[in-house]
């Protein structure tokens, strides 16, 4: 067990819970708690919505899914990922910021009403669950290697927890903020130093580009087949589309000092996650050419060990150093987030409806309550579904918001037409469709995936749901017209 490295990691976490702790002191309101008041700059909003998405995935599971499977393998996260965030700053960011709303719930009960706002609601507070899981199972990681097995990774889930708990609960939004953007600097810092170091070990990043291009791993396009095509698609959009009504990434457009500021800060963020993915791709890459087979052997048997591995066994102290900075930055600003954006939307969209007249201190204090429940919840499910891969359980978080939230928030924006009916149609034929793809259920999902038939019929619901009764309408004062015409012949 190497004391000095614990000691740096134990010194870094203290720091970023003290900053959190002093941006906690700012928080006068719920606006604050939950938006940062909608003050931040350019800088930090980009740092934040980067922050986002970066998380235990980004630095563990999609690098050892790259080198087993190529681009292709990838496309859900990171370019589905980035996406989300480029598509908001341009088609959703200024749309949302001038309602000057709390929570994206909120756009779902001024549009259609408090049903659909609980139902949209219940199901991107549900979608956090394996999303904040992978996160909790990624620090229990991280402590169990630090301590060389001296601490399981269920004892390092619990200390992880409560180490970004005390700042989410005392800080909310603002505290996110403030530790996003000095997490970032650390994890940009860390991780650039560490690949040029991890090229250097390899022989020249020219080897390590060379070794990539031999095994055919920049290849993107899935082959010609419906079946291939089909199943890339839907694995693109899943978090593309799904993750767009998300409430952390709605937190992230709100915060900002301006309509404009938020559109940039989410295209910028988007962009920059995309391209610095790459980075964790190439160490890994670095760790396949230097470590030879028995990388390969972790990234199919235990990929989530392969970077640890490689930093633990081949690199200095110094490097070891940065790398568990950046990698607990990655978790950190990605589980705090993801702590309080469900909090936040369960309270403003389903708790006041159920206390209605609550003051805003009531509400704050709820926000606190209800995310110390929720942690301990995802906490008992990361336990209960350890040895799951974390890169799955973040993928399949997505799935219930694309099928049941993405198109009312769309047509809500976008379509004068769109009716509370057209929305609860979209809903329900979405997560039946998607339901009836399920393993457990048909073997449809073999042939077509189910989060893309799910998609497709909560288009045709909210068409339906919308369309239908205004023709029938049309129709009866058709008929009622004609019915007073004298004759047939003025009919």
């Amino acid at each position: 067990m190497n004391t000095t490295l614990i000691a740096f990691v134990v010194i870094y976490l203290l720091g970023t819970l003290a900053v959190g702790v002093w941006a906690g002191s700012r928080v006068k309101n719920t606006s604050d708690f939950a938006i940062a008041g909608r003050s931040l700059p350019l800088i930090m909003v980009i740092t934040t919505t980067f922050a986002t998405w970066f998380g235990a995935e980004t630095v563990m599971g999609i690098p050892a899914k790259f080198v087993q499977g190529g681009l292709n393998a990838i496309v859900e996260d990171p370019f589905g990922a980035g996406m989300c965030l480029i598509l908001v700053g341009m088609f959703f960011a200024a749309k949302l910021y001038q309602k000057n709303l709390l929570t994206i719930g909120d756009f779902y009960r001024e549009r259609y009403g408090k049903g659909v706002e609980i139902f949209c609601s219940l199901a991107i507070i549900l979608s956090y669950l394996g999303w904040v899981a992978a996160q909790i199972t990624a620090l229990g990681l991280v402590f169990s290697v630090l301590t060389n097995g001296a601490m399981s990774p269920a004892a390092g889930m619990i200390v992880g927890t409560l180490a970004v708990l005390v700042y989410v609960v005392v800080g909310g939004f603002m505290a996110v903020a403030w530790t996003d953007f000095i997490q970032m600097i650390v994890l940009v810092v860390g991780l650039l130093a560490i690949a040029f170091f991890a090229a250097d070990l390899a022989g020249g990043a020219g080897v390590v580009l060379d070794m990539a291009a031999q095994k055919e791993l920049w290849n993107f396009l899935p082959a010609p087949s419906f079946h291939d095509v089909v199943f890339f698609f839907a694995a693109a959009i899943t978090m593309m589309l799904g993750s767009i009504p998300q409430q952390d990434v709605f937190q992230r457009v709100m915060s900002a000092k301006d309509a404009k500021t938020a559109q940039r800060g989410a295209v910028i963020g988007g962009a920059s996650y995309i391209l610095f993915a790459f980075v964790p791709m190439f160490i890994v890459l670095a760790a396949v050419v230097v470590m030879g087979n028995s990388a390969m052997e972790l990234a199919q048997n235990d990929y989530q060990r392969l970077l640890p591995a490689f930093i633990m066994g081949h690199m200095p102290l110094v490097m070891q150093i940065l790398f568990f900075g950046a990698l607990l930055s990655a978790i950190k600003s990605t589980s705090s987030a993801t702590l309080l954006a469900p909090s936040t939307s369960f309270v403003e969209n389903i708790l006041k409806q159920i206390r209605p007249g609550m003051s805003d201190k009531q509400q704050l204090q709820a926000m606190r309550v209800t995310i110390v429940v929720f942690a301990a919840c995802v906490l008992m499910y990361a336990i209960a579904m350890q040895g799951t891969p974390i890169y799955e359980l973040v993928s399949s978080a997505y799935q219930v918001t694309l099928v049941a939230a993405f198109v009312p928030l769309l047509f809500g924006l976008y379509w004068k037409r769109a009716t509370t009916q057209g929305a609860i149609f979209s809903i329900f034929a979405g997560i039946f469709t998607w339901l009836l793809f399920f393993p457990q259920v048909t073997t449809w999902g073999e042939v077509f995936p189910g989060q893309l038939a799910g998609l497709l019929a909560a288009f045709a619901g909210m068409l339906i749901g919308s369309l239908a009764p205004q023709v029938l309408k049309n129709r009866h004062e058709h008929k009622a017209h004609v019915a007073g015409l004298p004759d047939e012949a003025s009919a």
